[in-house]
């Protein structure tokens, strides 16, 4: 009888296991297959193992595209990473700030751009904002006396374009994160902080910083992980057959995409794929780490901040209590 009981969870997730196995692990280990062979639009059937040669090639031939395509990513994360995350702080602080009427519809408002579609956001940026005839931005700049500006075809400008897009439908979430995280925070913090004679800088360093470090920590590295596996908006803005703008731009991701369905290089495809995957993974192990050790220090910290308010205030209550039993003692 223990020993059924003992391989029914196995039984019961095994469904689910084969589902997973079906649908995750087995094209990672097809992507892999291929990627050490030399399978291609001309070697469809007839392809053939020729072990690490795609990676060689993706990894230290200079002219391949694929280091430039790297190091577009990286600065493309970095970037984006560090203006999301230092503008949805002070718009979060914003909404917070004392007073403000109307909150709840700032907070509304700031929702649609996140909630949009991103298809459907791409292509109304394109045509309504960086179009060079009809877009918003040439129009604007047409009536003060400027001249058009086509924003899509070289690639500083378009990487420009990019980000901003991408700065435009990522901030809301970040926003609702960060409002989340200082609504979290005990008021009587700053109040103290105030008594002392902090400042807002003092404060925002002090007391808001360390409080939601912890809590941001994982919003931080998913959102970094999802800019930094950007396609949609590289490809529609620049790349979309029928449609292209003259910029050149390339990440990692439209560089595998582009070997894959445009030269029909599977195996190069694919080697580009699997380091892309070994890269995310890498990152993924490094930062759980740092996130584990944070939350522990963030809900240490959290404790000893609680236990040193409940001693605070038990030792109010006995200097009330002595008090009142010395004014009761004068009376008497």
């Amino acid at each position: 009888m223990k020993g059924k009981k003992k391989y029914q969870p196995w039984l019961f997730s095994f469904p689910a296991l084969v589902l997973i196995g079906i649908i995750i692990v087995f094209p990672i280990l097809y992507t892999g297959y291929i990627s050490l062979t030399n399978m291609n639009l001309f070697h469809w059937l007839d392809y053939k193992v020729i072990g690490l040669e795609n990676f060689r090639r993706a990894l230290f031939k200079v002219d391949s595209g694929f280091l430039k395509a790297l190091l577009v990513t990286l600065v493309w994360t970095a970037v984006n990473m560090v203006l999301q995350t230092v503008m949805a702080y002070f718009i979060a602080l914003g909404l917070n700030a004392p007073g403000l009427k109307a909150r709840r519809l700032y907070k509304t408002l700031l929702m649609f751009p996140w909630a949009m579609p991103s298809y459907v956001s791409i292509l109304l940026w394109r045509v309504g904002m960086y179009n060079t005839e009809f877009g918003l931005i040439n129009k604007f700049a047409g009536i003060i006396g400027l001249p058009k500006v086509n924003f899509l075809s070289e690639n500083i400008p378009a990487f420009l374009s990019c980000m901003v897009l991408n700065l435009w439908m990522a901030l809301p979430f970040m926003i609702m994160m960060f409002d989340g995280a200082l609504q979290s925070i005990d008021k009587c913090y700053y109040e103290s902080a105030k008594l002392d004679g902090a400042g807002f800088l003092q404060q925002n360093i002090s007391i808001t910083v360390p409080f939601i470090k912890p809590i941001m920590a994982p919003a931080v590295i998913m959102t970094t992980f999802t800019t930094f596996k950007q396609f949609d908006i590289f490809y529609l803005l620049t790349m979309q057959k029928g449609a292209y703008t003259g910029a050149t731009i390339q990440t990692i991701i439209t560089y595998a995409y582009k070997n894959a369905f445009v030269s029909n290089n599977y195996g190069l495809s694919s080697a580009v794929s699997i380091i892309i995957f070994a890269i995310i993974i890498v990152l993924s192990l490094v930062t759980n780490r740092g996130v584990g050790d944070e939350q522990v220090d963030g809900m240490a910290r959290h404790g000893r901040a609680k236990y040193r308010r409940r001693g605070t205030a038990a030792e109010g209550r006995r200097t009330k209590g002595v008090r009142r039993n010395e004014d009761n003692h004068e009376k008497a």
